[in-house]
């Protein structure tokens, strides 16, 4: 079936959880309830310019196991998309794609690799320390975005139209 036809086929609402991974933010947000999440906040302003409804927004720790109980919640629920935000990178407490990964059914490695091409264009060369990558797990999607607002805008506004696309696919 041509990609334009699974296009045609593929759901047209869609729900969409966003977990910010970021220790330091976490720990502020402990102390203050008020302090801000900009990378969650573009998320969100994204998603509903693509016409899906947010049904979640959380902020977390760089601890695999708080990620795990998200993820885990995530597939035993409804919704269609799970966004990750933060711990892509390469530092010691970049541990998003490590817990992830073990969840995916397949893992689509072309999504970390456009994104790179396309942040290649926009930061250069500091493009290729994001691991960033995504994968579908229960006919649902996850993805692993890094945690500057800039990326999660540049991956949702350059990717977010294909979410449809691969949840049909995922499903057949």
């Amino acid at each position: 079936m041509p990609h334009e036809k699974h296009r045609s086929s593929s759901p047209t609402k869609l729900t969409v959880e966003i977990v910010t991974v970021s220790t330091s933010r976490y720990a502020s947000k402990q102390k203050d309830a008020r302090v801000s999440d900009e990378s969650g906040d573009v998320a969100s302003r994204e998603i509903g310019k693509l016409g899906y409804t947010l049904a979640k927004r959380t902020l977390v720790s760089d601890e695999p196991e708080m990620i795990r109980t998200e993820i885990t919640d995530f597939l035993s629920g409804k919704d269609d998309v799970l966004l990750l935000l933060g711990g892509t990178g390469v530092s010691k407490r970049d541990v998003t794609i490590e817990t992830a990964r073990p969840f995916f059914e397949k893992e689509l490695d072309g999504f970390g690799e456009l994104l790179r091409m396309t942040s290649l264009k926009r930061v250069g060369a500091a493009a290729m320390l994001t691991r960033a990558t995504a994968g579908v797990a229960g006919g649902k999607l996850i993805l692993c975005l890094p945690g500057s607002p800039d990326a999660a805008a540049t991956a949702l506004k350059g990717f977010g139209k294909e979410f449809p696309h691969i949840l049909f696919v995922s499903r057949s």
